[in-house]
């Protein structure tokens, strides 16, 4: 049986808690978040943008969260902070009407010998535990999901439906790993010989950090000798690959369908874009923006953003434009024959 986490605050509890600057009524009671468009009484929403407040004449929110410089912008018991968008996210969480099921490990699951499950610990049907394998306290292991032998699972974590964990991977505190993803499978790994291909054994591992999360279907594959490594704090978005020896630095954030090639070095606080392509063997500084869809080929040595978009285009303009992309190196040539033959002369004395 699920054990729900919700509750009701007060609007003075909430701030008391999180922070932030309280006008009107403290004592109005919250039940959870909704946009302004669809809040009804008892819910709180939350403004980012100036040009948003004029949707506020029409909510029917009990109270809003705003910038301190939109202290005037309603009439409604409101808090007031420095970032409306980081607040929403923290009262959500504050919030949060999750269902977390009871402990136990269910008849349909199967606990190899020598494996440690912890009596407050959840393991739902279906599930593969394997030998020497270790939960943490509270963990929660969703319908369906394997983990392989010596796998160890931090205190907190959780795993959704058909999660599987390859042996002797290491999986930190209060991980979230949603549905689908698969964490340890081989690397990529192969060598020609005479027209075949010899596969090379993976025996690394993955090792990932404290509160890290891992989108639905993304794969993490083991490393070859060295361990794949996700540190803390890492966010991943889903269907994302990572190849094997890859390692991705402290609070980083991936968008989904981005790949990582392997033996790449990723820095700490960086943002990937979705579909990002990340070559192998290559290093990546700490704080470094790389724009979707972006192609990463080499080496980024300093922090910033970095793109290479071309943005969408009708067919006839998009030709257009490859036909003169073409043409670029005998244009090059032609420009630079022209300022061989214009170039003054240099006068004798």
């Amino acid at each position: 049986m699920a054990q729900s986490t919700a509750r009701t605050y007060r609007l003075g509890e909430i701030v008391a808690k999180l922070g932030g600057e309280l006008v009107g009524d403290a004592d109005i009671d919250i039940r959870r978040m909704a946009t302004v468009e669809s809040a009804a009484p008892g819910d709180l929403c939350f403004v980012t943008h100036s040009k948003y407040l004029h949707q506020l004449r029409g909510t029917r929110a009990s109270a809003v969260i705003l910038a301190r410089a939109q202290r005037n912008a309603t009439k409604l018991p409101r808090i007031l902070c420095d970032d409306p968008y980081l607040y929403y996210a923290q009262a959500a969480a504050l919030l949060s009407d999750e269902e977390r099921p009871s402990p136990g490990v269910h008849p349909q699951a199967v606990v190899e010998t020598g494996a440690e499950v912890p009596a407050s610990a959840t393991v739902g049907p279906f599930c593969h535990i394997g030998r020497g394998a270790r939960l943490g306290e509270r963990v929660v292991v969703g319908p369906g999901c394997t983990i392989g032998e010596q796998a160890q699972l931090g205190e907190d974590g959780r795993l959704g439906p058909s999660v599987t964990i390859y042996p002797r991977c290491v999986i930190g505190r209060r991980v979230l790993i949603h549905a689908g993803a698969v964490i340890g499978a081989d690397g990529f790994g192969l060598a020609p010989q005479a027209g075949r291909w010899i596969k090379i054994p993976q025996t690394g591992r993955v090792v990932i950090g404290d509160d890290v999360e891992i989108g639905a279907n993304t794969t993490i594959d083991r490393g070859a000798l060295d361990d794949t490594v996700i540190e803390d704090g890492v966010k991943l978005d889903n269907q994302i690959q990572i190849g094997h020896n890859v390692r991705i630095g402290a609070h980083t954030a991936m968008a989904a369908c981005a790949g990582v090639a392997g033996s790449s070095r990723i820095g700490k606080h960086c943002a990937i874009g979705g579909a990002a392509r990340i070559m192998g063997h290559i290093e990546i500084a700490d704080h470094v923006t790389i724009a979707a869809t972006t192609f990463v080929t080499k080496s980024i040595r300093n922090a910033g953003t970095y793109s290479a978009v071309l943005p969408a285009e009708s067919e006839r303009e998009w030709a257009r434009t490859v036909a003169h992309l073409r043409s670029l190196e005998r244009l090059a040539k032609r420009v630079r024959e022209l300022e061989t033959r214009i170039k003054p002369k240099k006068r004798k004395r």
